[in-house]
């Protein structure tokens, strides 16, 4: 199952602002390997290669935290979503 499949079955609430953010773009041009790009289970982050810059998808984030620890140079700011907002799992 591909991983945009399994993120079908989750429910999220997009808040109008991200409470994902850089804190340094020039950090993330000198990184090789682009990193937050892989450990990212959502797939939330993506390098476009064209204009040198980190594009984030907030809204389908799993608020799992990993990009804080994937970046090498800690450059992601990670915050919960306002109240109300972000993902939502359902059991049952």
């Amino acid at each position: 199952m591909k991983v945009e499949d399994k993120l079908f079955l989750v429910r999220f609430k997009p808040d109008t602002q991200s409470h994902l953010s850089v804190i340094d773009a020039d950090v993330c041009l000198k990184c090789e390997n682009k990193d937050c790009v892989k450990f990212c289970p959502a797939e939330v982050y993506e390098w476009d290669e064209e204009h040198k810059t980190l594009l984030i998808a907030y809204e389908g984030c799993l608020e799992c935290g990993t990009c804080r620890i994937g970046c090498p140079y800690l450059n992601i700011k990670w915050e919960y979503p306002r109240g109300g907002f972000g993902v939502q799992f359902k059991f049952g």
